[in-house]
């Protein structure tokens, strides 16, 4: 689901997120403590080869993944992603994963939607997958109300996106408006379906996937060509691989950039080395304190909200993530700040990747 979120924009060190902890405590909430071990995640940290990685050895680590990026690609994507199964064939098991990303264009003039969508074709040990994604122009989480005027607008357009996909893919799934909402359905049981509520208007996305590994090749890149021949920014995704098995994936796009992501176990004392480590690329994520509003805002909306730690480029900075949001949007910079201590800004995440 996407959040609302919340980031600092000034840089901070250690001490000084270790002193909005000691803040946050204060006023009766439950901060984890310097000491304490929790999971750190590792986003798009850039290495030159699978060894790389082996700087974090010292930590118990977790869904390795690497990730080959192609910047600015043109090629057949048709091509691009037999390549990487064929491989992939080679070191199936119950463990590895591959799934490659490409844009795809929602035609049509839109206000709710970003015309650039995302699809994903991908292999696991017993079947393939297509994965789309749509990308809404503003975040309205469930529980918020406060874009209903434009519902309408939301729902026609949600519907119409994901059937221009469903007719370009040929897939046995029926996009349906009911009940001030869209819902996606199928009458093949026998195949894995799932979608995903990321806001008040139903689906953002949907996955369907076959025992046949080679099902979705084609349509998948029908569903690419949309992008019109635009140069692309591809992602191929890479878990469970020893690195001698992650070599073998080199040779097929030689000037592909490779970035790791992976979840660890440490302490918060430990986030400055493993920051440090890092360099100048990737970022790490670790929770500092997970609240609900009510306890600080009883007479509003109850919120689920996470405040975070975020490493980055040798600073750290506070980011709040919150399932909807209790106060006005313009009260809420102010409320974060007097909560924290330190300046917030708006900042959704970025859909993709």
């Amino acid at each position: 689901m996407r959040e609302q979120r919340w980031e600092s924009q000034v840089p901070l060190s250690f001490s000084e997120i270790l002193s909005i902890g000691q803040r946050l405590a204060s006023q009766g909430l439950n901060p984890a403590t310097p000491d304490k071990e929790g999971i750190c995640y590792i986003e798009e940290w850039e290495v030159t080869s699978p060894e790389g990685f082996q700087q974090l050895d010292p930590w118990p680590t977790e869904d390795i993944t690497m990730l080959h990026i192609l910047e600015g690609w043109q090629g057949d994507f048709f091509l691009l992603t037999g390549r990487y199964h064929s491989v992939f064939q080679r070191y199936q098991s119950v463990n590895t994963y591959c799934s490659l990303c490409h844009p795809w264009h929602v035609p049509g003039h839109l206000a709710t939607l970003d015309s650039l969508a995302m699809l994903w074709v991908g292999f696991r040990h017993t079947h393939s997958f297509i994965r789309v994604r749509l990308h809404t122009t503003e975040v309205v989480t469930p529980g918020e109300t406060w874009a209903d005027h434009q519902r309408l607008i939301w729902l026609d357009e949600r519907h119409q996106a994901f059937q221009s996909a469903i007719d370009l893919l040929e897939l046995p799934i029926e996009s349906v408006r009911e009940k001030n909402m869209v819902y996606l359905r199928t009458n093949h049981q026998e195949a894995p379906f799932f979608c995903s509520w990321p806001d008040a208007f139903g689906p953002c996305q949907f996955e369907f996937n076959s025992s046949n590994p080679f099902e979705f090749l084609v349509p998948a890149s029908r569903l690419a060509a949309t992008h019109r021949g635009t140069p692309s920014n591809i992602r191929i995704y890479l878990t469970g691989f020893s690195k001698e098995e992650l070599k073998d994936f080199e040779p097929i796009e030689p000037k592909a950039r490779y970035v790791y992501r992976c979840s660890m176990h440490c302490s918060l004392n430990e986030l400055p080395e493993i920051l440090s480590l890092m360099g100048q690329s990737g970022r790490l994520y670790t929770t500092m304190c997970e609240l609900q509003t009510h306890s600080l805002l009883p007479n509003r909306p109850d919120a689920a909200a996470i405040i975070g730690i975020v490493g980055t480029k040798g600073h750290f900075q506070i980011e709040v993530r919150l399932n909807l949001m209790p106060l006005a949007r313009t009260d809420m910079d102010q409320w974060l700040e007097q909560l924290l201590g330190i300046p917030m800004t708006y900042a959704p995440l970025p859909p993709f990747p």
